[in-house]
C-alpha cells in the first residue's frame, strides 16, 4: 500500500508529510520511504495554534475553527507530498494523520486521562479523496493508557538490533525514549516521555534574541553560554523526572509558562541570555540521562537520536558525554531521515489499523490491553480499498 503519514509535534512549527510504501505484516513489515516534505505553518495559523494551547485564550469557538483550519493545512501538506513524489492522489491508498495536540491529560490513580488532537480528518478526506485514519491516541487513553509514546510500536517493529540493546531517543518539543532489548534476548520494550525536549530551549532562544530566532540555530547560543549549576539543580528537581513509567507530559508542564519562570529566575541570578539557553539545553540532556539510569532495565549500547534536537550540536555533545559509553547515532544512519521518523510512524499505524491489527504496546503506554487505533473517515477510494 501507498500511505501518507502526517505529523505535527509539540513544537508546532509545521507539518511533516511522508509518502511510504508498506508491505507485509509484523514481524516482517517492509517500509520504504518515497518522499518527505516539511511544510511550515503560516504565521497566522501558528499564532492561533499557540493561542489555543492556553486555557485562558483557547475558547470553544477558536478550537472549533482551528480544528477545520488545521484539517485544511494537513490536507494541503498531504497533496504537496504526493505531488512531490510524482503521483496523483488517486494512486495513494491511505492517509494517517496524527493531528496537532492542543491538550493532554495523563491518567492518574485519581482518574482516567484525556487527550485532544485537532486537524479534522473529514476535511483531509474531502480535499484529497483519500481514506484517512486519525485520532490515534484516544483509543489507547480509553483503554487506560497514556496515548503515548505511540511511536514505540513502530520502533519495536523496525529498529530492534539482533544483538544490541538500543534506545530510540526522539527529541521534539518533548523528549521520549523507546527501550528495545535485542532480538536475541527475551524482554519487553519500554517507552515514556523523559521530559523536556526543544520547547524550553526554543523559548529561551526567542527571549535571548528578542524574538529574532525561533530556536537555537545549530546550538550557537548554548555554545556561547555557560551552564549555571544553581539553576540546573533547581530545574532537575522537577517532580515529573521522579515519576516512574509509564508517563507522559507536554507543554502543560514544560511550555511557555515554565519558560517565563526560568527566564525570570535566570535574570535574577545575573545570567546572560546565552547562559540561560545553555542551562535549559543541559536540563534536557540531564533529564534524558537521568531517565536512562533511573528507569531503563539496562543501559543501552546504542542510542538512536531523532527529532529536531538531533540537529542541535550543543545538545548532542552534552548527551554524548552524559550517555557514555553508549554509541550515539542518528536515525538517518538507519535509513529514515530524522525529521521524517514520526510521520513514517503514523503512516505505519494507519496501515496497521486498516488491517485490523493493534498498534500499541501496553508495556510502553500503560494501557490495559493492546488496541486497534484511530478513526477511519472514508475517502473516494474507500470502496476500492474494501474490495
Amino acid at each position: 500500500m501507498l500511505v501518507v503519514g502526517l505529523m505535527s509535534g509539540t513544537s508546532a512549527d509545521g507539518i511533516d508529510a511522508v509518502l511510504v510504501e508498506i508491505e507485509g505484516a509484523p514481524p516482517e513489515l517492509r517500509v520504504r520511504l518515497l518522499r518527505h516534505v516539511a511544510v511550515p505553518y503560516e504565521p497566522a495559523l501558528r499564532e492561533e495554534v499557540f493561542a489555543c494551547f492556553r486555557p485562558d485564550t483557547g475558547t470553544v469557538d477558536r478550537l472549533c475553527r482551528l480544528n477545520f483550519a488545521l484539517g485544511e493545512a494537513f490536507a494541503a501538506a498531504a497533496l504537496r507530498c504526493i505531488q512531490a513524489a510524482g503521483l496523483a492522489p488517486a494512486e495513494v491508498d491511505l492517509i494517517g494523520s496524527h493531528g496537532q495536540t492542543v491538550w493532554h491529560i495523563p491518567p492518574t490513580p485519581a482518574g482516567p486521562g484525556a487527550t485532544l488532537q485537532l486537524g479534522e480528518a473529514a476535511v483531509i478526506a474531502e480535499r484529497t479523496g483519500i481514506t484517512t485514519v486519525s485520532n490515534f491516541r484516544a483509543r489507547d487513553v480509553a483503554a487506560g493508557g497514556h496515548g503515548a509514546p505511540l511511536v514505540s510500536y513502530v520502533d519495536w517493529l523496525l529498529f530492534r538490533h539482533p544483538k544490541k540493546t538500543r534506545a530510540l531517543q526522539n527529541i521534539g518539543g518533548i523528549a521520549n525514549v523507546t527501550y528495545l532489548p535485542p532480538k536475541s534476548q527475551a524482554g519487553r520494550p519500554l517507552a515514556f516521555d523523559t521530559g523536556p525536549g526543544n520547547m524550553l530551549i526554543d523559548d529561551a532562544a526567542r527571549r535571548a534574541t528578542d524574538g529574532a530566532w525561533e530556536c537555537d540555530r545549530d546550538g550557537e547560543l548554548a555554545a556561547r553560554g555557560q551552564v549555571d549549576e544553581r539553576l540546573l539543580a533547581e530545574l532537575l528537581a522537577h517532580p515529573y523526572l521522579r515519576l516512574p513509567p509509564p508517563k507522559t507530559t507536554g507543554r502543560e508542564e514544560f511550555g511557555r509558562q515554565m519558560g517565563a519562570r526560568i527566564w525570570e529566575r535566570g535574570r535574577a541570578l545575573g545570567l546572560r541570555g546565552a547562559d540561560i539557553v545553555a542551562t535549559v539545553t543541559a536540563f534536557t540532556a540531564h533529564s534524558i540521562a537521568r531517565a536512562y539510569r533511573d528507569f531503563l532495565p539496562s543501559f543501552p549500547e546504542e542510542v538512536i537520536l531523532s527529532g529536531g534536537g538531533a540537529e542541535n550540536p550543543a545538545l548532542v555533545e552534552m548527551l554524548r558525554q552524559l550517555l557514555a559509553p553508549a554509541r550515539l547515532l542518528k536515525v538517518d544512519q538507519l535509513g529514515i531521515p530524522s525529521a521524517a521518523k514520526e510521520a513514517v510512524a503514523f503512516a505505519v499505524l494507519a496501515y496497521e489499523t486498516w488491517h485490523h491489527r493493534p498498534g500499541t504496546l501496553p508495556s510502553c503506554t500503560g494501557a490495559r490491553h493492546p488496541t486497534v487505533l484511530g478513526q477511519i473517515v472514508p475517502g473516494e477510494n474507500y470502496e476500492r480499498l474494501m474490495d
